[in-house]
């Protein structure tokens, strides 16, 4: 005897999660590689950033792309669980999210308007991933 499973009609609050998600998915990935080209340029080139002497948190630009290095790549690899729906990568991505918001916010005095424009891209990815209950939720790759 074969069983067949069908998976349910999709409500309006399923596509909502479903696109919430896609949505934090994507700009996870987008931010993910852009932080990884920023690191890259910080590591490659120093020079490329403008640097403040009077700064609190003053820091190592070759340190400071390695960081930005690292949380990019970990924003790409948990961007496409996210795509798998798996709360592994839900509780990640805030988590990776945060970090990422933080590590702008100390890189401010060095990129001022990139920093400003990955902390708010940051900031509607921890909104979509939580914004969305895990009830609501079907695996995007099943998704016709």
């Amino acid at each position: 005897m074969t069983a067949t499973h069908t998976r349910p009609a999709d409500t309006a609050k399923q596509q909502w999660a479903a696109g919430l998600t896609a949505f934090a998915a994507v700009m996870l990935f987008l931010v993910g590689l852009l932080d990884i080209l920023r690191g890259i340029m910080a590591v490659a080139e120093d020079d490329i950033f403008v640097t403040t002497r009077d700064y609190v948190f003053a820091f190592d630009l070759t340190s400071w792309g390695w960081i930005h290095l690292v949380l990019g790549a970990l924003a790409v690899i948990v961007s496409l669980g996210l795509l798998k729906v798996s709360m592994w990568a839900r509780v990640s991505g805030v988590a990776i999210a945060g970090l990422v918001i933080i590590a702008n916010f100390l890189s401010l005095p060095y990129y001022p308007v990139w920093s400003v424009v990955m902390i708010a891209l940051s900031g509607f990815i921890i909104w979509a991933l939580c914004v969305v209950q895990r009830d609501n939720l079907f695996n995007l790759s099943e998704a016709e």
